[in-house]
């Protein structure tokens, strides 16, 4: 009798001690949510790592996509994109650079997620890639010749004669375009783009004349050897390219949008713009 009451308080007591055991551990112990939400400093619940965006552009661009005295990449489309990648944490951005003609292929290809080379947004483009809907930047193309050249006015101008564009370029599409209308009249010189080689092609005469943003004609030809000429060919919004019909690219182009426009606010864009381009070219001013 005694040996069973002995065993009865002995299983009472080891009893209680494991629950107070089991009590204490589940204090310390965290719930699988709880741990996460621990972990995330966005409430999600979950850590999220930024996603790593691939953006396409160039090397031979004064002040807008260039390589400086160091080899470092730098200028306004370079710089813009800097600060709208700190404004964006979901998001990690890194460079790859090539030609310029390889950048709209690359990103169809998919070995790039977004491409800047101050890129206009015309009907041929859009029709098979995404822009993103906020410009950083609004500009008008002309015709530019030698400084002592006053016989050119116009496209019609050019028949006949050489004319230097950019390889895909928007520039080049306004004369592919003319040339539809009229059996191939301007010969259609395709750039290596430098921009030191459409100074030296326009004045020693291999061409007769380049088509050019309004803007950009003091950033590559700083000596005054060109001037541009005639009324403008077309103005046009300077936008970031996607893949079309990809959400992932949608919900990225609307994410720069939200930041482009901040930046227009706060007047940060037109600063930088003014830094590198000598001018606020970020707004409207289509003549």
């Amino acid at each position: 009798m005694k040996r069973t009451i002995v065993l009865v308080f002995t299983l009472i007591i080891a009893a209680a001690i494991a629950g107070c055991g089991a009590s204490g551990n589940k204090g310390n112990e965290k719930s699988p949510s709880q741990t996460a939400s621990s972990k995330s400093d966005n409430g999600s619940g979950q850590v999220e790592k930024p996603s790593k965006i691939i953006i396409g552009t160039g090397t031979g661009f004064p002040k807008v996509c260039f390589l400086d005295e160091n080899g470092k990449l730098t200028g306004f489309d370079v710089e813009l994109l800097k600060i709208i990648d700190e404004r964006l944490p979901q998001y990690e951005f890194e460079f790859q650079t090539m030609e310029f003609g390889n950048l709209l292929l690359s990103l169809e290809t998919k070995k790039i997620d977004m491409l800047a080379h101050v890129m206009e947004k015309n009907p041929e483009r859009e029709q098979k890639y995404l822009f993103n809907k906020e410009a950083y930047a609004h500009w008008r193309n002309r015709i530019v010749v030698a400084k002592d050249n006053d016989s050119i006015q116009s496209l019609d101008d050019l028949k006949g004669k050489k004319v230097l564009v950019g390889a895909t370029s928007a520039q080049a599409q306004i004369l592919e375009n003319y040339n539809k209308e009229n059996d191939n009249a301007i010969n259609v010189v395709f750039s290596n783009g430098a921009a030191n080689d459409t100074v030296s092609q326009v004045t020693t005469g291999r061409v007769e004349a380049t088509l050019l943003a309004d803007f950009v004609l003091p950033v590559i030809d700083p000596e005054s050897k060109l001037k541009t000429t005639g009324k403008e060919l077309s103005s046009a919004d300077i936008l970031y390219v996607f893949r079309k019909d990809d959400e992932a690219s949608q919900k990225l182009a609307d994410a720069v949008d939200g930041v482009i426009k901040e930046l227009k606010a706060d007047g940060t864009l037109g600063k930088l713009s003014t830094e590198w381009l000598g001018a606020d070219v970020t707004a409207d001013t289509a003549e």
